[in-house]
């Protein structure tokens, strides 16, 4: 009850100080915290952020994950005596959100990519624009569908165009700290919609949910494959799609085995920028994998120069606050 009510109370607070603030484009356009924008025509729409504070990481005991490793590394059952327990995701702690960010309302998609490619940008890199099924089908995931087999160097380099497009350094990929800001949307539950999702809200696998949960679910759909980034009811109240499920999304945060209890978003941005690592954090759960990994709280690794079929990236953007 008291961390509830204490949940309660950071999200009401997110709002408190940001009614009136502005922020600066680089055509001189103000836009307000909620507010969607598009700077360039090649640029991805994206969401002001408001700034605030919020419980960062997976309280125990979040995480239905129903195997677990033992001492010899071997997967063996929980049980209500032998828990899993994710201590990666802890411990629990509050950050302020003192750095005011827009976050993409999307995953970058194929064709956003293809068009930094035709523009002499991303390297020349061609990534993979199809998914292999069962019975050697494939599954074709271009247009308005999240890139894939894009690395963190490689996010990098669409980056860097993509700052060349509008003519200042603002655009990065968000920190950890930022993504989950932004994945929870004011709310502390594991995921954005509330203690469950739904398949019609977060794309992840039913049939390997029903096997994480031990029971049927005939309500859940089972794609195999990344949607289109307009499709399904997959908003959060920021108007952010897809933060859970579709496809996993590259930080800029480097993997650390439990957090450090940083307190500020501008300290977990200070450290991503100088801390040297060979693996990066990855956020958001996927389309192969069940509904557990979509919780906002749940954490993934990957060296910088992985490329897969699972995973993606969207882009934050940098403000500067109005006078």
């Amino acid at each position: 009850m008291i961390f509830r009510l204490l949940t309660w109370l950071l999200a009401i607070s997110s709002f408190a100080t940001v009614a009136h603030a502005q922020y600066v484009l680089s055509d001189g356009a103000e836009v307000a915290p909620l507010e969607m924008f598009q700077e360039c025509d090649v640029c991805p729409e994206m969401i002001v952020l408001p700034l605030g504070e919020f419980l960062m990481g997976g309280p125990p005991g979040e995480s239905k994950q129903n195997i677990k490793f033992d001492e010899a590394g071997n997967w063996i059952p929980v049980t209500p005596d032998n828990p899993y327990i994710a201590f990666h995701e802890g411990p629990v702690h509050k950050v302020t959100v003192d750095l005011p960010v827009a976050m993409g309302r999307n995953e970058i998609t194929h064709d956003q990519w293809m068009t930094c490619v035709h523009d002499g940008g991303c390297g020349g890199y061609e990534p993979q624009d199809f998914i292999r099924l069962p019975k050697s089908k494939r599954a074709k995931v271009r247009g308005n569908h999240p890139v894939i087999t894009v690395s963190y160097l490689d996010a990098i380099a669409y980056i860097d165009w993509l700052n060349s497009k509008v003519g200042m350094d603002v655009y990065r990929l968000p920190t950890e700290a930022e993504w989950e800001y932004a994945a929870r949307a004011g709310t502390q539950t594991p995921f954005a919609q509330g203690e469950e999702v739904t398949t019609n809200q977060a794309n992840f696998l039913g049939s390997a949910t029903e096997i994480m949960l031990g029971e049927e679910r005939p309500d859940l759909v089972s794609r195999g494959t990344p949607v289109p980034v307009d499709q399904l009811d997959a908003a959060n109240a920021w108007g952010l799609r897809h933060m859970s499920g579709n496809v996993i999304e590259r930080t800029m945060s480097c993997w650390t085995d439990t957090y450090a209890g940083w307190d500020t978003s501008s300290r977990y941005l200070e450290m991503a920028l100088e801390t040297p690592c060979a693996k990066i954090v990855s956020r958001g759960g996927a389309y192969p994998f069940a509904m557990d990994a979509s919780r906002v709280a749940n954490r993934g690794r990957a060296l910088r120069d992985t490329r897969s079929t699972l995973a993606g990236f969207r882009v934050l953007r940098e403000f500067k606050q109005a006078p």
